[in-house]
């Protein structure tokens, strides 16, 4: 067992300990059992009840406790210490598309054993995750516009499909819907946001797919919103006031192959509900850095294209707070406008 394993159960059983105290957090229980599960084996994935499947990066993110500040070189699997605390690196962001007249929402994707946490052993009603909710306040006390997907997510599993895949790592064409119309909530109706009724056509049905815990010897069936547009052009617009920034949940049921097909992916479900193609940059990676670093390359390709943006939505696993290679600055300084100029 590695050092940075036996710290993340001392910080998991610190944190159970504490909260135990005065009950304040019934969650703490939970994480500290996924700290345990995490530590205890190889297998990429770890089987829950009723035939879930989770992934053991997910449940180490999710027993480590705090994962910002101090602690975050601590638990971080970033590549330097420099790199491991999310935070600077979000509200740097936040704070350069402000300077370019650009609003920022983030919405992380919560940890599907958070959601689902009575899957594994955890309680089947309320929020389990206290640790998330204390760093998203402490970015929103930055000023940084959070969409809270885990609450909207908690209240909604009971009453409609299933949030995420049971046997993949990535959410459901539903949750994909359910977040869409979020963001449209949070976005409102702004001047730029032009819609084109009668764009897009919308159609419901069944998909099969192969989830990527199952080592390809399982499959499961969803339903799903498909989003297909009047003209049968593509549903992804270099033009859109609105970028979908982010890792694979920004391409699942969206970019066809191995990521389950097109149609029903946040990018679709945005298109429906926003009535806009919005602008895609999502990568089979880390959402972290790694999609900013497209950012700013399409950005300095193309010297207008930061004046056209409106809003930037940055969509990634909440795990790759600790689990991704870093949270790296990326300057946009050299390309971004001042709000209110042109090219």
């Amino acid at each position: 067992m590695s050092n940075r394993t036996i710290y993340s159960l001392f910080i998991s059983f610190c944190c159970l300990t504490a909260f135990a105290a005065d009950g304040a957090d019934p969650g703490a229980a939970f994480r500290a059992e996924c700290a345990k599960k995490a530590a205890t084996g190889e297998d990429i994935s770890i089987p829950g009840a009723d035939g879930w499947l989770f992934l053991r990066a997910e449940l180490r993110h999710i027993g480590v406790g705090p994962f910002w500040g101090e602690a975050a070189a601590k638990v971080s699997k970033a590549s330097s210490p420099e790199k491991a605390d999310p935070l600077p690196a979000i509200i740097d962001f936040h704070a350069q598309l402000k300077a370019a007249g650009i609003e920022l929402i983030l919405a992380p994707v919560p940890c599907k054993a958070l959601v689902y946490a009575d899957k594994l052993g955890g309680p089947a009603e309320g929020r389990v995750d206290a640790v998330h909710q204390e760093f998203y306040q402490q970015l929103a006390a930055k000023g940084v516009k959070i969409l809270d997907l885990a609450e909207a997510f908690t209240k909604e599993k009971a009453k409609g499909p299933l949030l995420y895949c049971k046997t993949d790592t990535h959410w459901s064409p539903y949750a994909c819907e359910l977040t869409a119309k979020l963001i449209k909530e949070r976005l409102g109706s702004p001047a730029w946001l032009k819609a084109k009724p009668g764009a897009f056509t919308i159609t419901t049905g069944k998909r099969t797919i192969t989830g990527d815990l199952t080592d390809g010897k399982g499959s499961e069936e969803l339903p799903v919103r498909v989003v297909t547009s009047a003209d049968n052009s593509a549903l992804e617009d270099k033009t859109s006031p609105v970028v979908l920034l982010g890792d694979s949940h920004t391409l699942v049921f969206h970019s066809g192959q191995e990521l389950h097909g097109t149609g029903a992916g946040l990018a679709d479900q945005l298109a429906a509900e926003l009535g806009i193609t919005v602008d895609v940059i999502g990568v089979r990676g880390s959402g972290a850095t790694p999609a900013r670093v497209n950012l700013l390359r399409r950005a300095k390709a193309e010297p207008a294209y930061l004046a056209g943006k409106k809003a930037v939505i940055w969509c990634f696993a909440a795990r790759e707070f600790t689990e991704s290679n870093g949270w790296s600055l990326v300057p946009f300084s050299s390309v971004a406008r001042p709000a209110g100029t042109t090219p």
